[in-house]
Parts: structure tokens; C-alpha cells; sequence
């Protein structure tokens, strides 16, 4: 085929809309069929929160996207609350990823230490499956322990000749999205399950599970919309288990958009909850959280019976 008969790019054109004023911008919502009794408190919340970001929360409330016009007798604090919903389930999910992603520290820290009898497993990359990933994880793990201002690893790193500080000191320094590549990249399966076993998972659902949760926290951390999502990357499901685990999950063929979106991801966080935290309150936190708020829980995936299984009873 001759260049001149390649598809060529389409012509981009120029970006010529005009900045707006707060004013402006409630006038537009406004003129879209939005109810605004208090056009003060309006002008007030767009000018903390950013236009931008709040008309992806218009979204669900639009009756002709093309358009952006508002489906009847919608009112701002509509939008507003399903945006402070949004906000606090952020909060609420990063809040179980952390006590996750503490307790994966403790075990893989642990378990590697103990089964292969060093405080240093982390620098014998014979430990580990694929020599890019372990060495692009120990590069960066070298460069976090370069520049921390823990005094705890410029004491280790000061008083004891090894390259690094000892793995349960290093594993502190690890975001979740490195404790998931270090985590799935132990070539024993022995060591993986021996992590895993706290957990009651094998050793692949939580490999799966770990890598979505990093995929979720950065949405949640980078305050990025996340009630409605759809995550490309979702978690592989267990097949063998507890019934109440088994039993609450949501399963529809690959197909359903429905999988996409966070219910099964809420199911597997109380479960790890139970498990880690002992006594604790976040799944009811969560159903509070949806009640207070009157959310439509069909746009996160939940089905129509989600609160009779048994992994959402709070008796």
C-alpha cells in the first residue's frame, strides 16, 4: 500500500472553549435542567471541588448524555451527595486496603525468613521466579531504602554491613502495588501458600486479589472516581472455601459488565476483615455507608439479593 493511501490520523481540532466563572458554571447546570434552589451554596462547592470533576457525577442523573440534559425534578444536592458518597466508600476501602496490606508485610516477611533461615531472603534471587521482575522490585527497593527518613533503617543501615536492612525492616517501605509483584513473584509455591494460609485463599486467589487491590487503592489514593468504576483487572474468584465466602460472591458469565464493578471486590475486603481484624465493624460501615446515602447499589454490580448472603449478616 502507497503512503498516500494510508488511513491517516483524523485532524484534531483546536480546543476553543472559554474558561467559565463559578457563576457561569452554575448557570450552565442550571440551563441543563439541574434544580438549584441555593445558587451561593452551589457556586460555593464548584469552587472547592472543580467543575470538571463534579459533572462526571452528573452522569447517572442525565437523560440525554448528547445533550447533558438532567431527568426531571434532579437537584443539585443529588449530585452532591452521590459525590460525598463517593468519597467516603474511598476512605472506607483504603482503610481495609491498609490493614491488608500490613498483614500481607507481616506474613511474607515471615514466612520467607523462617523457611529459608535468613533475615535477608529478599536478596537471594534464587528465591524468586523471573529475574526482570525481582531485579526491577530490588532496584526499587534499594532506591526506597536510599532515600527513607525512617530512623529505623538508618539504624540498620548504619550499624550492620548487609546490602539491606533485614526483610521484616524493608517489607515497611513497600507500597501494595510492590508487595504484589514481590508476593507473586516467590517461585515456591510452598512459600506462597504458607503466606496464604493465614488468609484461607490459595495461594493464585490471592496473587489475583492482591493485584487488583493495587489496581483499586491508586483510584482510591489519587481520589479518582471509584463507586461505578469498571476495573479492567479483576480478581480471580475462589471455588473452594468458606460457604459464606462462596456463597456472598457474585457469578455471572465473563461476559456481565456487572463483574467489572466493585461488588465482588467489597466481598473479598469483608472477608480479609473477618479474617485479619477479628472483631471489626467495616462491612457495617459500608452497608451504613450505602443506606445513608440511598445509593443505587446496581451500578457497583451488587445483585438484588446481595444483603441475604451471608457474609453481609451482622448478627
Amino acid at each position: 500500500m502507497s503512503p498516500s493511501k494510508r488511513s491517516r490520523p483524523a485532524r484534531k481540532a483546536p480546543y476553543n472553549k472559554p474558561p467559565t466563572t463559578f457563576s457561569e458554571q452554575v448557570k450552565k447546570l442550571v440551563s441543563r435542567g439541574l434544580s438549584i434552589p441555593d445558587q451561593s451554596k452551589a457556586e460555593f462547592y464548584l469552587s472547592q471541588l472543580n467543575y470538571y470533576r463534579f459533572a462526571a457525577y452528573c452522569l447517572p442523573f442525565e437523560q440525554d448524555h448528547a445533550s447533558h440534559r438532567f431527568q426531571a425534578n434532579t437537584a443539585f444536592d443529588d449530585v452532591l451527595n452521590l459525590y460525598i458518597f463517593d468519597r467516603e466508600l474511598r476512605l472506607l476501602v483504603l482503610d481495609a486496603i491498609e490493614r491488608i496490606e500490613v498483614s500481607l508485610r507481616t506474613q511474607l516477611a515471615y514466612n520467607l525468613s523462617h523457611n529459608h533461615n535468613t533475615a535477608h531472603p529478599q536478596l537471594n534471587p534464587e528465591l524468586f521466579y523471573n529475574p526482570i521482575i525481582y531485579g526491577a522490585s530490588i532496584n526499587k527497593l534499594e532506591g526506597d531504602i536510599s532515600r527513607s527518613r525512617e530512623d529505623f533503617i538508618k539504624h540498620l543501615k548504619n550499624k550492620y554491613e548487609e546490602l539491606q536492612p533485614p526483610i521484616w525492616a524493608v517489607v515497611e517501605l513497600m507500597t501494595m502495588g510492590q508487595l504484589s509483584k514481590w508476593f507473586s513473584n516467590i517461585k515456591s509455591r510452598a512459600d506462597r501458600q504458607a503466606i496464604c494460609r493465614v488468609y484461607g485463599l490459595d495461594e493464585k486467589i490471592m496473587t489475583s486479589f492482591c493485584e487488583h487491590l493495587s489496581l483499586v487503592r491508586n483510584h482510591a489514593a489519587h481520589h479518582a472516581r471509584l463507586w461505578n468504576r469498571d476495573f479492567t483487572k479483576t480478581p480471580m474468584l475462589p471455588k473452594r472455601g468458606e460457604t459464606a465466602l462462596l456463597e456472598s460472591l457474585s457469578v455471572l458469565p465473563d461476559s456481565d459488565r456487572k463483574l467489572r464493578k466493585l461488588y465482588n471486590s467489597f466481598v473479598m475486603l469483608a472477608y480479609l476483615m473477618n479474617k485479619i481484624c477479628g472483631e471489626n465493624h467495616w462491612k457495617q460501615r459500608l452497608i451504613q455507608l450505602i443506606n445513608h446515602h440511598q445509593i443505587d447499589i446496581d451500578r457497583m454490580g451488587f445483585p438484588a439479593d446481595w444483603q441475604a448472603r451471608p457474609i453481609w449478616q451482622t448478627n
